[in-house]
C-alpha cells in the first residue's frame, strides 16, 4: 500500500504574519500603547521588534524612549490590549484552513512554533478555528531563553513531532525566522506579510520559496 505523500514528514508554523492575518493587531496595541503617553510612534519601531521576545521589546522600549516604566507593567498592558484583539478580531491567512487539512490528510505532523505568550496562542488558535489541526503547539519561552534567532524554538517543534529537523519544513514570516531555520537544515517557505515589506527580497533568496497565498504552498512538503 502506498504511503501518504507527507508520511514521515513534519510542519512547523509560525503564527503572526505567517497562519494568521495579525500583525494589524500588534500595529493596533503599538498604536494604542504610544497614543497613552503622547509619543509619536517612529516608524522603524515595527520593524525593530519583530523578531524579539516580548520581555526583550519591554526592555528596548524602555531604554528607547526613556520610559520611567516597569517592563512587567508594559507587558501586562499589551497582553491585556492583544487578548481582546485576538479574540475578536484575528483570522486565517487565505486557504490557511485548506491547507492545514491537506497536509494532515497527507500524512504530515503539524506544529505551531510562535513568539506569541501562551494564553495568546490559545485565544488567537480558538477563534481562528484551527487550534484542532495541530500536533503540538509551543512558544518560544518553551524551548529557553531567546527568540527565533536561536534554533531552540525549531529544535523544541521538531522534538515535539518525533522527527530531525531535516524532515522537517517551516513557514515563517520573519528573515532571522528563515535564516535560523536554515541552519538547521529545515526546508523554509516564507508567507509574505506587510509587516515585512522591507525584507521580503532577501526573505525569498534564502528560504526555499515564497508564498503570498497558502494556495501557492507546496501540497508535498
Amino acid at each position: 500500500m502506498t504511503q501518504p505523500v507527507n508520511a514521515g514528514k513534519g510542519a512547523i508554523f509560525d503564527l503572526d504574519g505567517t497562519l494568521l492575518d495579525s500583525m494589524g493587531v500588534w500595529a493596533e496595541v503599538d498604536r494604542i500603547f504610544f497614543e497613552r503617553r503622547g509619543i509619536p510612534m517612529p516608524a522603524d519601531y515595527a520593524h525593530e521588534v519583530a523578531a524579539m521576545q516580548f520581555g526583550d521589546i519591554a526592555d528596548y522600549t524602555i531604554r528607547r524612549f526613556s520610559l520611567d516604566e516597569d517592563w512587567k507593567d508594559l507587558m501586562s498592558e499589551w497582553n491585556d490590549t492583544a487578548q481582546e484583539l485576538y479574540a475578536t478580531k484575528v483570522r486565517p491567512k487565505p486557504h490557511a484552513l485548506n491547507y492545514l487539512h491537506h497536509l494532515r490528510n497527507t500524512g504530515a505532523r503539524l506544529a505551531v512554533a510562535t513568539s506569541l505568550a501562551p494564553r495568546l496562542r490559545e485565544t488567537a488558535l480558538e477563534h481562528a478555528g484551527i487550534r484542532d489541526c495541530f500536533d503540538m503547539v509551543c512558544s518560544v519561552d518553551d524551548a529557553g531563553p531567546g527568540g527565533k534567532e536561536r534554533p531552540d524554538i525549531f529544535l523544541h517543534a521538531a522534538r515535539g513531532l518525533g522527527l530531525p529537523p531535516e524532515r522537517c519544513t517551516v513557514f515563517e514570516d520573519i528573515l532571522i525566522a528563515v535564516r535560523t531555520a536554515k541552519s538547521l537544515g529545515m526546508r523554509v517557505w516564507a508567507m509574505y506579510d506587510s509587516s515585512s515589506d522591507r525584507d521580503w527580497e532577501r526573505i525569498c533568496q534564502e528560504a526555499d520559496g515564497g508564498i503570498h497565498d497558502f494556495e501557492q504552498a507546496p501540497l508535498r512538503i
